[in-house]
């Protein structure tokens, strides 16, 4: 169980941040666990500032040494660079959030860079490995309608390019027989259309006839075992299961699938753009890490195949 949140803030200060929350989770509709981490990104901070309650003079007041501090106190814990990232980020978007409201600016922050992250490689599947989840999944359950459902979860996550939390959002009425395009809630709440194969709307068939619950249009599509919306970590565990009995290594997660999806449109010669909107990134420079992917792929293809590597 994660401890509560505690804010270094005097009482006045700790408002202004009770309503930062309910902006992130009512107006940008950021997911309770988003909302966590930011929450305690914010109170990190908070923690290390001042030892004292802080008031938003205080935070008026900061400037970049302060700032810089604070990072380099969390350098010296050893904490990695994605993670002072997005601490960074969580500081920055309640400071924003402030200077939108007319209450404080504090020019500092809009001066300080973010530690520069170490370029991590999406970790992908090949396509027979792609294909073996797929059909080993169903298998791994006592109840045969929950394996039908981690198909078909599994079958959008790598036959849609989704994120878990988008697949699993998915309400009954959002994909039937008829449905070309699937209607996405991305990241943000931007809005994505992602063409849909036979294949994944069978799987989802398959897995409502055999579905126990009367689900209605508009309720939650995928259920767990007691009729409620699924937790990602159901199909989390699942995939840990399934990594075992395949002999797949750790970094098999549901977003290896999507990673798949990315990197095997790409070498079947799908352009960046495309790519791009299928997966719904803001920024291009995100989709071209699968240029790296495919090149690192075709070096270890060709250092295997080729006979001069093999006559040493």
């Amino acid at each position: 169980m994660k401890s509560a949140i505690r804010f270094n803030a005097d009482t006045a200060l700790l408002e202004l941040i009770k309503n930062w929350q309910d902006w992130l989770l009512k107006e940008r509709l950021y997911s309770q666990n988003t909302l966590d981490g930011y929450s305690r990104d914010l109170a990190s901070f908070l923690a290390k500032v001042k030892d004292a309650p802080l008031n938003k003079d205080d935070l008026a007041a900061l400037d970049i040494h302060d700032f810089r501090k604070f990072l380099s106190r969390q350098a010296a814990r050893n904490l990695n660079k994605s993670s002072m990232c997005r601490e960074l980020s969580s500081v920055r978007n309640f400071f924003k959030w402030l200077e939108r409201k007319k209450i404080l600016k504090n020019p500092a922050i809009d001066v300080i860079s973010s530690p520069k992250k170490a370029k991590i490689l999406p970790k992908a599947l090949d396509v027979e490995d792609s294909f073996n989840i797929l059909k080993k999944a169903a298998k791994l359950e006592t109840e045969a309608w929950q394996g039908l459902r981690d198909t078909a979860v599994l079958t959008l996550l790598y036959g849609c390019g989704l994120r878990i939390s988008e697949a699993l959002s998915l309400n009954v009425g959002d994909i039937n027989a008829q449905s070309e395009f699937l209607r996405v809630k991305g990241k943000g709440n931007k809005e994505r259309l992602v063409p849909l194969l036979p294949v994944i709307w069978h799987n989802i068939e398959a897995y409502l006839a055999q579905c126990p619950y009367q689900m209605n249009v508009g309720e939650p599509l995928f259920l767990g075992a007691r009729g409620e919306r699924i937790s990602p970590r159901i199909i989390q565990r699942q995939l840990q299961k399934l990594r075992s009995v395949l002999g797949l290594p750790d970094t098999v997660t549901p977003h290896a699938l999507r990673h798949s999806f990315a990197t095997q449109l790409l070498a079947e010669g799908t352009n960046l753009r495309s790519i791009q909107e299928l997966l719904g990134h803001a920024s291009l420079s995100t989709t071209q890490r699968y240029t790296d992917v495919q090149i690192e792929t075709m070096q270890r293809e060709y250092h295997k195949a080729h006979p001069l590597e093999k006559s040493e």
